[in-house]
């Protein structure tokens, strides 16, 4: 049967999910500190990239102990690993334009292609 098409080649292992990534896009961005020395912090932010998510939901266990640390985990989302490092240090923009704080940076295994869950966190900044 030389016609038959071929598929992609995966590496195949138990109880492997794939993942897919179809609930909107995230922006990722690094932030700077770019003021002078001994100045007030001016951030600026960077665009590091675009990448889709899932929406993933978001357990009591996280929720409270995030409150416990005095911090309010608002969403969970999973991306796939991209090209390019994300860290605790980022921000995150949904397509709604509301500006998030990463706060939690996990790698997900058993699932095809390799995936990160990103807590987010809402904050205020200072910006208008």
């Amino acid at each position: 049967m030389p016609n038959q098409r071929q598929k992609p080649f995966r590496p195949r292992r138990e109880a492997e999910v794939t993942q897919c990534y179809n609930d909107g896009v995230v922006t990722i961005y690094v932030t700077e500190d770019t003021a002078a020395d001994g100045r007030l912090p001016v951030v600026t932010r960077k665009a590091s990239g675009t990448i889709p998510y899932q929406e993933r939901r978001l357990g009591l266990k996280r929720y409270y102990e995030a409150k416990q640390n005095q911090i309010h985990a608002e969403r969970v989302i999973r991306v796939p690993v991209p090209s390019f490092r994300i860290d605790s240090l980022n921000e995150a923009q949904t397509e709604d334009s509301k500006m998030y704080r990463i706060d939690l940076v996990q790698a997900v295994p058993d699932v095809y292609p390799p995936s990160y869950d990103l807590t987010l966190t809402s904050w205020e900044s200072g910006e208008k």
